[in-house]
């Protein structure tokens, strides 16, 4: 369908100041903002979810929370070619966001977990990451913080015990359920043309008839599919070998999760191996390995202003540290 109908837009010689409405369907609904949960269970979830993701604590040493990689002040990462986990340990892939990350088909870039629940407590016993060294001491040592008891009560209610490592990842999930960030983008999705400018509109033609929605499709612009990396090209970096680790399938080699291009602009290093400093580079290396194409230096800049019209804010309710931890 999609391939079909960029088919057809290539064939017609659109200019930034016609109309891009045929276009706007392969991106589906604009996001919208959502806010804080009113019920009180929900929202003690929430909060518990928002403290644990913060919490230092569930490291071994205690110096590492899912903040310390995904921030949610800084566009849920670190700014970092690879992350540095318990004894400086520098993880194998480049960290992805966590913005927008529940609405993916999977976690992780070779998709081994189903859901940001799941996903969550992952990196809590990963050895090279956060190293607790079961799901049962983690239970214990939140046991021994005092005040997480009422905490896990109060969002857990029918729960009992309240405190087990599930319900950690129930927390932690239900907090980046709320990880939603609009942009200008949402804006042309909602059908205000005028949104973007004249370059922005350019890029998106560009984006679309060049391919690249065939992957970064959907309204987070990837993160449904998963894609071989080196598609026309092959890959310089055949070391890790994507989701072919996960399924022993041959047909998996280099195949990885399509990542969104939601805040593209601010989630550096790119790829996996965060092999790319700058998103120009990013999509002339895209071009070439995955399209085949070569790229003008003005047709670059001008994909490069319209992805970022993708950038977005978190609410600030929801970015917002924990005000006070458990003592």
């Amino acid at each position: 369908m999609v391939l079909a109908l960029i088919g057809q837009l290539s064939l017609l010689e659109i200019s930034a100041d016609d109309s891009i409405k045929p276009w706007l369907t392969i991106f589906g609904k604009p996001l919208k903002t959502l806010e804080l949960p009113k019920d009180k269970v929900a929202l003690s979830l929430v909060e518990l979810g928002r403290t644990l993701y913060h919490e230092k604590r569930l490291s071994r040493d205690n110096s590492i929370s899912c903040n310390s990689c995904h921030d949610t002040k800084a566009f849920g990462v670190d700014g970092e070619k690879f992350s540095v986990g318990f004894n400086n340990h520098l993880t194998g892939r480049n960290s992805p966001t966590s913005f927008n990350a529940f609405m993916h088909v999977s976690q992780f870039w070779d998709g081994r977990a189903p859901t940001v629940e799941e996903q969550a407590k992952g990196p809590i016993l990963a050895g090279g990451e956060m190293a607790m060294p079961s799901a049962e001491a983690v239970v214990k040592k939140i046991n021994g913080i005092k005040g997480y008891k009422d905490l896990f009560e109060a969002a857990f209610p029918n729960s009992s015990p309240a405190i087990t490592y599930d319900n950690v990842g129930k927390a932690i999930g239900a907090y980046e359920r709320l990880f939603v960030t609009p942009s200008k983008f949402d804006k042309l999705l909602a059908g205000e043309l005028s949104a973007l400018n004249e370059k922005q509109k350019r890029g998106l033609k560009k984006f679309v008839t060049s391919g690249c929605v065939t992957c970064h499709t959907g309204n987070l612009l990837g993160g449904n599919i998963y894609q071989k990396l080196g598609l026309v090209k092959p890959w310089p970096n055949q070391k890790d070998q994507g989701r072919f680790a996960i399924t022993k399938k041959e047909q998996d080699k280099m195949f990885f999760k399509v990542p969104s291009l939601r805040n593209i602009e601010k989630t550096g290093p790119y790829f996996h191996d965060g092999s790319s400093e700058k998103l120009s580079e990013a999509v002339e290396v895209m071009a070439r390995h995955q399209l085949g194409r070569e790229f003008s230096k003005e047709e670059i800049s001008d994909i490069v202003a319209f992805l970022k019209t993708l950038t977005g804010k978190l609410n600030p309710s929801i970015a917002a540290y924990p005000e006070k931890f458990p003592d």
